[in-house]
């Protein structure tokens, strides 16, 4: 049926005015990093983007010392009102370079472009505007009267939504009265960098916000410093773990927002269709690369044929290939280390055992690719089902019963998120009020709002972004 084929639509990369070299973002400028520079590149064809400054311990000094003289003379004594209005302009700012960003965080990330465009720049703006109007309200955080910044914060963001998450910390460490060091992800610096170049068109005094791009020493040498006061960090559960060691009994405050293994539970009343496209929303939007990702679809035994095939007829209709292609619903994975990450795993599923199902895509020459992935006749014990995979790779379990689904849910070392699909309200009310999870969806999966709180319990981290509790992590009761 070709007549039902789409022409391809890419969106333009010349929107873009990149830099070929990008230093590192200290007190307001941009400058250059002590260590050796790396490339970021397009993960759809490996072609090179831009070089990339390298910050060692010294330059991540520098960049804490900035933050300390902006949190000292300026920030911390600025009115909440007139913190709120530089956050209202950049938002603004985030919406009127909209498309650039869009097109930046697909062509370092791979994400589709729809995504980007449609999903992430819009929550980006939401947050800053939301968190704005919170800057000149902190009485009402509920920490009593007069709450106070702890003062500089060291933040780490993680690779599968960059821009998003520089905004989820960002934002509300601001508004709070903070002053920030921020490390993008190594394969994802790039949304950030020409956020720095928004920062510089809103006029934000120099050192509020500072940016140092590296790897994990980077990152290490950030947490470690002793200047900080608060990290903030979201990304791997181990990674995680080593944090929660280096900052035991500094007395600095803590945030993790780690891994999780998402159980999407749906019961023999649920409406398919609807339960189908959030299946698939919750484990392949985005590729996978989500920390909340529906990576466990538990459905009830009588219908589980009916879905399955449902779902693999869904599947047959993705397509996956340039993530600037405005009809691309898959686009590359991230990285070569986490595509052999995704493969492995894969391939343990089937050797022990599971029904391995792949939608008939063409897979590019170039880049890094994984078509969708459903593995049936999954155990609870299968590695797939007790293991994060991070990418387009959906494990399914049965149950008979909603003790039994409920059960199975909880059985993992994660408590991120979860979602119920059925007809009934009561049965919504009474599992979500049994799940382990810090995020219950029903009848819905991956919605975001700023005014909402996020985080997990076990080794899923602790603390919350979004909302007043996002903001509370930021703060301190005027006594202590």
């Amino acid at each position: 049926m070709s007549f039902l084929e789409y022409a391809a639509a890419p969106e333009s990369r010349s929107i873009l005015n990149l830099r070929e070299n990008y230093g590192l973002f200290i007190d307001g400028k941009f400058v250059d990093g002590r260590g050796d520079a790396f490339t970021t590149i397009s993960p759809a064809d490996e072609a090179p983007i831009a070089s990339i400054a390298y910050a060692d311990e010294e330059d991540v000094d520098r960049a804490v010392a900035a933050a300390r003289r902006a949190y000292d003379k300026v920030w911390s004594k600025m009115s909440g009102r007139d913190r709120g209005k530089y956050l209202f302009r950049i938002a603004r700012l985030v919406q009127e370079r909209a498309r650039e960003l869009a097109v930046a965080e697909s062509l370092d990330n791979g994400k589709p472009i729809k995504e980007s465009r449609d999903v992430d720049v819009p929550l980006v703006a939401s947050w800053f505007f939301y968190y704005a109007g919170w800057a000149d309200k902190l009485d009402y955080a509920g920490l009593g009267a007069n709450p106070r910044a702890h003062g500089v914060a060291g933040q780490i963001i993680p690779w599968n939504f960059p821009l998003l998450m520089l905004a989820w910390k960002i934002a509300p460490a601001l508004a709070a009265g903070n002053t920030v060091v921020l490390k993008p992800a190594e394969t994802t610096p790039l949304s950030a960098l020409i956020f720095a170049e928004i920062l510089q068109q809103a006029d934000l005094p120099a050192g509020v916000v500072n940016i140092v791009t590296g790897a994990g020493a980077t990152g290490a040498a950030l947490v470690r410093h002793p200047d900080v006061d608060k990290v903030a960090f979201t990304g791997s559960t181990g990674v995680g773990r080593d944090i929660a060691k280096a900052v035991a009994g500094t007395g600095k405050k803590v945030t993790l927002e780690l891994g999780g293994k998402a159980a999407n539970i749906v019961f023999d009343d649920a409406p398919i269709d609807q339960a189908v496209e959030g299946v698939v929303n919750g484990i392949f939007f985005n590729q996978g690369h989500v920390c909340c990702a529906g990576s466990r679809l538990l459905v009830q035994e009588s219908i589980h044929d009916e879905v399955i095939d449902r779902l693999k007829t869904r599947l047959s209709t993705l397509r996956m290939g340039d993530p600037l292609d405005k009809n691309t619903d898959i686009g590359a994975i991230n990285s070569a280390a986490q595509l052999a990450r995704i493969r492995e795993l894969s391939d343990i599923g089937e050797v022990e055992g599971a029904e391995r199902w792949s939608a008939d895509c063409v897979i590019p020459e170039k880049g890094f690719w994984f078509a969708p992935t459903i593995f049936t006749g999954v155990e609870a014990s299968h590695r797939i089902a007790r293991e994060e995979v991070f990418g387009p790779v959906l494990s399914v379990l049965t149950f008979r019963t909603p003790d039994e689904a409920i059960a199975k849910a909880n059985n993992t070392p994660y408590g991120l998120s979860a979602g119920i699909w059925t007809d009934k309200g009561s049965r919504i009310l009474a599992v979500a009020d049994r799940l382990r999870a810090g995020v219950v969806w029903a009848n819905t999966f991956n919605r975001f709002d700023p005014a909402s709180p996020f985080g997990g319990y076990k080794e899923s981290g602790y603390g919350r972004e979004g909302g007043r509790h996002g903001l509370t992590a930021y703060l301190k009761g005027a006594a202590a």
